[in-house]
C-alpha cells in the first residue's frame, strides 16, 4: 500500500470529532523523513561533494585509479577531460567525473 492510499485512508478513518487524527499522522510521517533523510539522502550528498572537491583538485602528475580500475598517470588536463598515461606509451581519454580516487601526487612522491 503507497503512502498515499494509507493516508487517505487514516484521515477516512478518522472521526468527525476528532480533531487530532491529522497531528498523529504528521507525528507518523516527519520522523521517517527525517530518518530517511539522516540514513540516506545525506550521507550520499557528502560523497558527491567530496568526490567533486577531489575531481577538481586533480592536478598533472597524480597517480589516479578509474572507475574501471585501470591505473595511470595524469599527463594532460582540460576543464572537462583528463588524459592519463597507463603504460609505456599507452594514453587515455577520460571525462574527469570517471576518475575514482587518487593513489599519489606529485608532491607526495617529491618529498618521500
Amino acid at each position: 500500500m503507497t503512502h498515499l492510499a494509507f493516508a487517505s485512508l487514516a484521515l477516512q478513518a478518522a472521526p468527525a470529532g476528532d480533531q487530532y487524527g491529522l497531528v498523529r499522522l504528521l507525528f507518523t510521517f516527519v520522523p521517517l523523513i527525517l530518518i530517511f533523510y539522516f540514513l540516506l539522502i545525506r550521507p550520499q550528498r557528502k560523497l558527491q561533494q567530496k568526490h567533486m572537491q577531489m575531481v577538481q583538485a586533480l592536478k598533472k602528475g597524480d597517480e589516479v585509479i578509474t572507475d574501471g580500475g585501470i591505473i595511470g598517470q595524469i599527463v594532460h588536463l582540460t576543464d572537462d577531460r583528463v588524459t592519463i598515461r597507463t603504460g609505456e606509451n599507452t594514453r587515455i581519454v577520460l571525462l574527469r567525473g570517471k576518475i575514482a580516487r587518487v593513489v599519489t601526487s606529485e608532491s607526495t612522491t617529491t618529498e618521500a
